[in-house]
């Protein structure tokens, strides 16, 4: 089988191989978790369990290490820390805000059938070394000092970009296309406006761990560099992530990596998922479509968001419809109906080799389409791949009857307190204070109340 993916540093098409085919390695850049994951989270989540269970297919289940990451240092999560645990220390009131964050998002992705990935590191966990012995951040930046591609300056440790030769090559970036003179007037610590932070102190409101160079945390990039190398080694077969995030986040990851460890390579290929619109707008709270994962599933079943996501090829810009789910909804309805209660046998080839083209998703679901039409025209055959491709890609996680049976249910709420929630979200909406809104907003989804923005005003339902 040629099993062809798209590779963002050479940008070709390239013929998969891995370094160790009993041991396929994927990393996949993770949710920063202080709120509710929005959909825009969820293309990545969903993109990279299909390449996960194409893997699974080609190498076998127990042949493929998939990692993604957690993001739990971040400004956004220290506020909120702040907000909803004042009496606790900042460090336990973090780690109280995402335990519930991840919470959240362990159930969307699941609700999205995706396979849980083989690990889920913390990147406060991998702050300070271990004592399993696994990479950790500090260990890394003493490597990167050591080798002379690090250096203090103006109470931070900082990488070196010109010692490395050929950075900027995922994102054809040159250092010297990079001369900004008001940053380096800023940042006149700097030796190249482009160095970057690799640990910067902490003031006593802030999160921070004792290290060599005083209390502080690390810079955003070196945690990935460190949670990679922990479980999948120096140098791993795929990384992935969003487009957004090929410079400079990847772009600094490769960089570190490669430069502590003296490696050629930090990943054999790099994919990059394309960005999202909902209703042809950026998705935005200040226009009022920010839609989260949660949210689209008070209205949708899980499967209807993943078919949805799916219908776009994954490098392609996407716009995200309620004529799309809608009509998503219909067509698993319809392959319910065919090939629900059907136990199958083995995915079609058709769609493996749709999967096979840098995962043509589009293709894929064409070919779908074939195998659905000759299914309803009698041919067990077809309606066994068909029934197997959809449970390898994530679908058929019920019986046609519970499909058909889905409704929503009464919950018993108070109207009146309901309304009163929806009218002082709507005045902290109105003056700005997006914290509050968001704030009522997680109340009344834990009372199981999934409101709907709209320009003529804000509605609510019971969710189903």
């Amino acid at each position: 089988m040629d099993f062809r993916l798209y590779d963002t540093l050479t940008k070709e098409k390239r013929s998969f191989a891995p370094i160790d085919a009993d041991n396929v390695r994927l990393y996949v850049c993770g949710p920063t978790v202080y709120d509710f994951a929005h959909i825009g989270n969820a293309r990545p989540v969903i993109v990279f369990d299909v390449l996960f269970r194409m893997l699974r297919y080609i190498y076998g289940p127990d042949q493929v290490t998939y990692v993604r990451n957690i993001t739990d240092v971040d400004d956004k999560i220290n506020d909120r820390a702040i907000r909803d645990f004042p009496g606790l220390p900042l460090n336990d009131a973090i780690r109280a805000v995402t335990e519930k964050t991840a919470e959240q998002f362990h159930a969307d992705v699941a609700a999205l059938g995706c396979l849980p990935p083989t690990f889920e590191p913390r990147a406060t966990d991998f702050v300070l070394p271990r004592a399993d012995g696994k990479t950790d951040m500090v260990t890394l930046i003493k490597q990167l000092i050591a080798r002379g591609h690090a250096y203090e300056a103006g109470g931070e440790v900082l990488f070196d970009t010109e010692s490395m030769p050929d950075y900027g090559l995922l994102s054809g970036r040159k250092l010297e296309d990079q001369q900004a003179g008001a940053r380096v007037a800023v940042d006149a610590h700097k030796k190249h406006p482009t160095d970057f932070v690799l640990w910067k102190q902490s003031s006593a409101e802030e999160p921070g761990w004792e290290s060599p160079w005083g209390r502080g945390r690390p810079g955003w990039h070196i945690e990935c560099s460190a949670m990679s190398a922990a479980y999948l080694g120096e140098t791993f077969d795929i990384h992935g992530g969003g487009l957004d995030l090929i410079f400079p986040h990847h772009e600094n990851e490769i960089a570190q990596s490669r430069c502590a460890h003296g490696t050629e390579a930090m990943a054999n290929y790099w994919m990059h998922n394309g960005f999202l619109q909902v209703e042809g707008e950026k998705m935005s709270k200040s226009t009022g479509n920010f839609v989260t994962i949660r949210e689209l599933l008070n209205d949708w079943p899980g499967e209807v968001v993943r078919l949805n996501m799916l219908k776009t090829q994954y490098r392609s810009p996407m716009d995200w419809t309620l004529k799309g789910l809608e009509e998503s909804a219909r067509t698993l309805d319809d392959w319910y109906w065919v090939a629900a209660d059907n136990k199958g046998g083995h995915p079609s080839s058709k769609v493996i080799d749709a999967l096979s083209d840098d995962l043509n998703t589009p293709q894929m679901i064409a070919a779908l389409h074939g195998l659905r039409n000759g299914a309803a025209a009698g041919d067990e055959k077809d309606r066994g791949k068909f029934a197997a491709s959809l449970r390898m890609l994530g679908f058929l996680s019920e019986t046609a009857a519970e499909w058909a049976g889905r409704k929503q249910q009464a919950s018993g709420v108070d109207a009146a307190q309901i309304d009163g929630l929806i009218a002082d979200r709507t005045a902290a909406r109105a003056r700005k204070d997006f914290a509050e809104s968001d704030r009522l907003r997680d109340e009344l989804a834990a009372l199981g109340v999934t409101i709907k923005d709209s320009k003529d005003g804000t509605t609510w339902e019971i969710a189903r």
